[in-house]
């Protein structure tokens, strides 16, 4: 049964009853004139040819309040831009395809960091960056919405609940994020309930309410990729080159908005993707580098706003963690016995291991180096300090989409 209760902070839109798709996508096709909406698609080249972005793209085809589409290909060669350039043209809306290793692009992105701008390391982050800076200096949308390109059975709605609440101008919304439940046999979404969700609880305990983390618990899904931002909006805001990327977006968003501009929103009974192996081997892969990137950038975040953080509270922080995880995996145990999904204690373990392990690392190098990396330039910024980033950056997308 849906539950309509309020977190107290921001507000909370819940999926109550049946969806009335066809209702909702003309009350979004009357209010698109005013608001127009583009759409963000970051993809990998290894993610074109999965049966999931063709279907995705089909299902997008029908949505007629979507004014434009920018799909930010990242570790694409010239044979995937092709493919890219050929899925995407079944799309119906202005579609654009930006090519992350393009050479054009690669020179701006050179000219601006010789500039003194920060344009950080290829990564989901920066391909979501980019494609907000397109979507800007084109001036067609006022609203942008990103959403994940591995989704199993996508459905459209999820995007027309997504952006409506920011297409309305009644409601008075500048963000929005999603919010889904993942799981089929078994419970996924690991990095959500076994890392941030126990590591926001530890950090709470030892420092205190502080607001910023008050914000961040009261989010659901503070890992999920589906958000619409209002553009002008996000213009001023640094977001994050690596994993850090939605825990950084959050940040920002207490940072710069009122409480009233945001919600987060409930898209899907169910939302299926691709799942990241542990990569317990190598640092610099899987979900054990997402845990340290995630780390790094929650203690930049937590710096900034004024929180102490000491080797000594580092030290409490480890332990914590570990202690609080423990007792999450026994509640997420007892949820997938009455729901009679499997559980694996062992696998569970060892991802709580794993996470331990990103938990230290990202310490080791906050304390190291005394705050998170420097979030990406934000988009004014850029634009006024590079006056021709605009042109360029218009002449380096339709290089690739002739």
């Amino acid at each position: 049964m849906a539950d309509f209760q309020q977190n107290g902070i921001f507000a909370t839109l819940h999926r109550l009853g049946q969806p009335d798709r066809p209702d909702l996508e003309a009350q979004m096709v009357a209010l698109a004139p005013a608001r127009p909406l583009g759409l963000i698609l970051p993809v990998l080249a290894s993610d074109l040819a999965a049966p999931a972005f063709p279907a995705m793209l089909e299902e997008l085809a029908g949505a007629a309040s979507l004014g434009e589409v920018v799909v930010s290909l990242g570790r694409a060669g010239k044979k995937d831009l092709a493919l890219a350039r050929r899925l995407a043209s079944a799309l119906p809306q202005p579609t654009l395809i930006l090519h992350n290793q393009g050479r054009a692009l690669q020179r701006l992105l050179d000219d601006l960091a010789l500039a003194g701008l920060t344009v950080g390391q290829e990564g989901k982050g920066r391909a979501v960056w980019l494609a907000l800076g397109l979507l800007l200096v084109r001036g067609q949308s006022r609203v942008a919405a990103v959403q994940d390109c591995d989704v199993v059975g996508y459905d459209r709605l999820s995007l027309a609940r997504l952006a409506y609440p920011l297409l309305n101008p009644a409601l008075g919304l500048a963000f929005a994020k999603g919010y889904y439940p993942r799981f089929t046999h078994r419970l996924f979404g690991r990095v959500t309930r076994l890392f941030v969700a126990p590591l926001l609880l530890a950090l709470e305990r030892l420092l205190g309410p502080l607001p910023l983390l008050a914000f961040l618990r009261a989010f659901r899904y503070p890992l999920a990729g589906e958000v619409a931002l209002d553009l002008e909006a996000v213009a001023g805001w640094g977001f994050s080159a690596d994993w850090g990327l939605e825990m950084a977006t959050l940040a920002e968003a207490w940072r710069r908005l009122s409480p009233g501009q945001v919600c987060q929103v409930d898209l899907a009974d169910s939302y299926e993707h691709k799942h990241q192996g542990l990569s317990q081997e190598d640092p610099h892969k899987g979900l054990l580098r997402m845990t340290t990137d995630i780390t790094l950038c929650l203690l930049g975040q937590l710096a900034l706003a004024g929180a102490q953080l000491s080797l000594g509270l580092a030290r409490s922080l480890q332990a914590a963690y570990s202690g609080l995880a423990g007792e999450y995996q026994a509640a997420y145990a007892a949820l997938a016995a009455i729901n009679g999904l499997v559980y694996d204690w062992r696998e569970e373990n060892q991802a709580v291991q794993a996470f331990g392990h990103g938990l230290a690392r990202g310490i080791e190098q906050f304390l190291s180096q005394g705050d998170a990396p420097k979030p990406l330039s934000p988009w004014r910024q850029v634009l006024a300090a590079v006056p021709d980033c605009p042109e360029r950056l218009l002449q380096a997308v339709e290089s690739d989409n002739p």
